[in-house]
């Protein structure tokens, strides 16, 4: 083919076979077919027990006055009517256990066919051994198959050994046992068959629900970083707004210029919470992004760090701020870590040690390492004062919660000289770094 020559076109779906009307058609059949067996299952059995019968019993019955069939060596003998229907019965009627009790359907019809071998009669109604066998590959225990194969074997052979002359024997062998081997292979496709679709439909029952879970799992963590960011905007603003508010009322009588500078700062605090709080909100909205769209999320880094600890002077304390390093080369995920662990520590300090006391805090950055030491010391400002009550809530708990991101620790607790003392260490190792040297 030359480079000139156009490309062989792609197969349309329409020529699919499966795309085909008549295979739709046989589908939904095939499916309504299922849905009613499953509802009565005896209606099948009992169909096919009257398809046997019309097709292979009936014609059996059929004899010329000499009392041989039709078109058939006398090899074999024909039994009264009565008689034949006794044979036809043992081996038809088996078939309605077939599903249930494949085995011994299987075993009655053949003791039937052995007895009737033994009289010297053929049946076309011993088709029903075939359907048992096949009927035994589907829904029986495959263990018990060889077994089986050998009985139906000796069954037909000694029905080969019976024929005409004419018929040799090793043709009429190799005929039976390919109507067994059909038979086996039948069953074993649609067992196969049935057990991939059962596959697939628990495969499919399972990433649905993993789906499901996965989404419980995502809400369950925006959830939660979620209420850690209002935790943090809210319960900071808060704790800073109340201190200023406690300030300017004792300050109101005394130096009413002090009063009115903490009413200010109040405001200042109270509309930088609103601000971080709606675009905290806004975040949640459902929005398609543009390019121009402004962001949402508040993303403080290490470069707000001096104006926090300016409204935490406001309130009061007395915060002396050192870095270490160059923490504004740090990735925007880390600073707003780190913001937010300051945040927290500065914020505990004020709530418990009061704005009287003294807080030293300090960034330093390594190679691969964050440390952050937050000390304050307690209530009146020195160190020998009484230790500050420090508990166990939320705010410790979200520290730990964000260090963990990043492989950090954190320890609290009250200094050895007075006081209440944290220290953060964030590792900013890879991840595949990490799994490599483990």
């Amino acid at each position: 083919m030359s480079l000139d020559d156009p490309a062989p076109a792609p197969f349309a779906e329409a020529d699919l076979p499966w795309s085909h009307p008549l295979a739709g058609r046989l589908s939904r059949f095939g499916r309504r077919m299922k849905q009613g067996d499953r509802q009565h299952p005896w209606v099948l059995d009992t169909a096919l027990i009257v398809v046997v019968a019309v097709m292979f019993c009936l014609p059996d019955l059929v004899h010329d006055d000499d009392g041989r069939r039709r078109g058939f060596d006398n090899s074999f003998i024909h039994l009264p009517w009565p008689a034949t229907i006794a044979l036809q019965a043992g081996l038809v009627l088996p078939l309605l256990w077939r599903r249930r009790r494949p085995t011994l359907a299987f075993a009655v019809i053949t003791a039937v066919f052995f007895v009737q071998a033994g009289l010297g009669v053929w049946l076309r109604a011993d088709v029903a051994l075939l359907i048992s066998l096949y009927s035994l590959v589907l829904h029986g225990q495959l263990r018990r198959l060889p077994a089986a194969c050998a009985v139906t074997v000796v069954a037909l052979g000694v029905f080969a050994l019976r024929l005409p002359s004419p018929v040799p024997v090793l043709d009429a062998l190799f005929v039976l046992s390919s109507t067994i081997t059909a038979a086996v292979a039948l069953g074993f496709v649609v067992r196969i068959r049935r057990a991939q679709l059962a596959v697939l439909r628990d495969r499919a029952a399972r990433l649905e629900v993993e789906r499901d879970q996965r989404s419980k799992l995502a809400a369950a963590a925006e959830r939660t970083r979620v209420a850690r960011e209002m935790h943090d905007i809210i319960g900071h603003n808060l704790s800073v707004i109340i201190t200023l508010a406690d300030g300017g009322a004792y300050a109101t009588d005394l130096a009413p210029e002090r009063g009115k500078q903490a009413l200010l700062l109040i405001g200042d605090t109270g509309r930088q919470a609103l601000g971080e709080l709606r675009r905290m909100l806004g975040v949640l909205r459902v929005q398609s992004p543009t390019p121009d769209a402004p962001e949402l999320s508040p993303q403080p880094g290490v470069a707000d760090l001096d104006a926090l600890c300016a409204r935490i002077r406001a309130a009061g304390p007395q915060v002396v701020y050192r870095t270490g390093g160059e923490p504004a080369a740090l990735d925007r995920g880390v600073q707003l870590t780190v913001y937010r662990i300051v945040q927290e520590a500065l914020t505990n300090a004020l709530k418990h040690a009061g704005h009287d006391t003294r807080v030293e805090l300090a960034v330093n950055v390594e190679e691969l390492r964050v440390h952050i030491d937050c000390h304050d010391t307690g209530p009146g400002g020195t160190v020998s004062g009484p230790e500050p009550s420090h508990d166990e809530g939320h705010g410790l708990a979200g520290m730990r919660e964000r260090a963990a991101l990043y492989h950090g620790t954190v320890t609290a607790g009250p200094a050895p000289g007075g006081g209440w003392t944290v220290r953060v260490t964030l590792d900013l190792t890879p991840p595949d770094a990490i799994g490599g040297a483990a």
